[in-house]
C-alpha cells in the first residue's frame, strides 16, 4: 500500500482540514472514512459550501418539509438545516477533538454574511450559534472585516472558540492575532479558564494569485517570475508574523496560564491556473503550528502525489524579495488584498442570498408536491 502523505502531515505539525460539507457525505460514513483513512482533523463550511450542498441536492428536502410544517421562515429553515449539519459532524469528529486534547476536531459554522460590518449583530448571532448547536468543538466564523476584528476580542473573551475568515492581508492578519490576545486577556480578567479556547486565523491563499497574475500580465515591466509565487510569499510573511506575535511577553504570560496559539489556517487552497501545481497550495505552505483546510479534489490530488518537507520557512528572505520586486513594479498587494476581502464578503452574502431565495422555491414546489399527493 503506497505512503498516504495526508496521514503523514501531522509529523510535520500541521493538520488538514477538509473544507467541504454535505449531508449524503456525513449519513453515508464518508465523512468518518476520510478520519480513518486520511486522518482528517477537522471541517470548515461556509455560505457557498451550503448553497452548492443544499440547491444542489434532495438530501436536505425532508427536514425542509418538517421545518416548513412548524411554521419556520425561510432563514430559520436554512439555519436549521445547516445546524443539523454542524452537529453531525461534530459528534462524528468529537473523538478526534477528545484525543487531541481540544487542538482539532472542529466543525466551523459561519455567521450570517449580511452582517460583516455589524459588531454587536455578529457577537449576539455567534452566541446564538454557539448555543443552538449545543458542541464543544463547535468554531464560529466571522469574516474578519474592522467590525468582525471587534467582534472576535470580545467572543474570545466569553470563551467562545472562533475561525476568524477572510484573512488576505499581512495587516489584517496581524489586527486578528492582536484581538485574538487582547480576547483571551479579557477571559483571564473574567477569572475564566483560557486553555478552553480555541482559535484559527483563515488566510486565503489561491485568490491573491489569480488577482496578482491578472495584474502582472498586463504591467509594462516583465513579471512572469513572479507568477504564481506572490500568495505563497504573502503566506510566508504572515507565517513570520505569527511566530513572531505568539512568542511577545504579552502572550506568553497568558500561555503560561494555559492559554494556546492562534493557529494560521491555510484557506483557499485549491489551485485556480491550471497551468500551476493542483497540490501547489499544499506542498509550499507546511510548517508547525498551521492548518491546511482543503476542498475534496485538492484533497485527491495530494493524496496521490503531494510530496512532504517543512517548507513555510523556506525561503523567506526570497519570499521577502519577491514582495518588493512586486511593489517597486507599482502593484499594491495591499490594494489586491483589500479588494479581495471586499469580494470574498459579497460573495458569501451572495450565496446566502441565493440560498434563501431557492430555499423558498424549493419549499412552495415540496409543498405543493406534497399536496398533490395526499390529494
Amino acid at each position: 500500500m503506497p505512503n498516504n502523505p495526508l496521514t503523514e502531515m501531522r509529523t510535520y505539525g500541521q493538520s488538514i482540514w477538509l473544507d467541504y460539507i454535505r449531508r449524503d457525505l456525513i449519513q453515508s460514513g464518508g465523512l468518518q472514512q476520510l478520519i480513518d483513512e486520511d486522518q482528517i482533523r477537522g471541517v470548515t463550511s461556509n455560505p457557498t459550501i451550503f448553497e452548492k450542498a443544499i440547491a444542489g441536492s434532495s438530501d436536505y428536502d425532508e427536514q425542509l418539509l418538517q421545518l416548513s410544517s412548524e411554521g419556520k421562515t425561510i432563514p430559520e429553515i436554512l439555519e436549521g438545516l445547516t445546524i443539523r449539519d454542524i452537529q453531525m459532524s461534530a459528534d462524528i469528529f468529537k473523538p478526534v477533538y477528545d484525543l487531541s486534547e481540544g487542538e482539532d476536531g472542529f466543525i466551523s459554522l459561519e455567521v450570517s454574511p449580511l452582517l460583516a460590518d455589524q459588531e454587536e449583530e455578529t457577537v449576539q448571532a455567534a452566541l446564538d450559534l454557539f448555543k443552538r448547536v449545543n458542541r464543544p468543538n463547535l468554531m464560529i466564523k466571522v469574516p474578519a472585516t474592522e467590525a468582525g476584528i471587534r467582534a472576535h476580542e470580545r467572543l474570545i473573551g466569553m470563551g467562545i472558540s472562533i475561525n476568524m475568515t477572510l484573512i488576505f492581508s499581512l495587516e489584517t492578519y496581524e489586527a486578528v492575532a492582536r484581538a485574538y490576545i487582547k480576547g483571551l486577556s479579557r477571559l483571564n480578567d473574567r477569572r475564566q479558564p483560557i486553555g478552553e479556547v480555541r482559535s484559527v486565523a483563515s488566510v486565503f491563499v489561491s485568490r491573491v494569485d489569480a488577482s496578482a497574475d491578472k495584474l502582472m500580465n498586463g504591467h509594462d515591466t516583465d513579471l512572469s517570475a513572479l507568477a504564481g509565487k506572490v500568495a505563497v510569499a504573502n503566506a510566508k510573511m504572515i507565517y513570520q508574523s505569527f511566530q513572531t506575535l505568539f512568542k511577545d511577553p504579552s502572550f506568553l504570560e497568558l500561555q503560561n496560564l494555559g492559554a494556546h496559539p492562534q493557529r494560521p489556517l491555510w484557506a483557499s487552497t485549491g489551485t485556480k491556473n491550471l497551468n500551476y501545481s493542483d497540490v501547489l497550495y499544499i506542498e509550499e505552505l507546511i510548517g508547525p503550528h498551521t492548518v491546511n483546510t482543503v476542498p475534496p479534489a485538492t484533497m485527491d490530488a495530494f493524496r496521490d502525489h503531494g510530496k512532504l518537507r517543512f517548507s513555510l520557512e523556506e525561503g523567506v528572505p526570497e519570499a521577502k524579495a519577491a514582495l518588493k520586486q512586486l511593489d517597486t513594479a507599482g502593484i499594491d498587494l495591499k490594494t489586491i488584498t483589500h479588494d479581495l476581502q471586499v469580494a470574498g464578503v459579497k460573495a458569501f452574502a451572495d450565496s446566502y442570498q441565493n440560498l434563501l431565495d431557492t430555499l423558498s422555491k424549493k419549499k412552495e414546489r415540496l409543498l405543493a408536491k406534497h399536496r398533490m399527493h395526499y390529494s
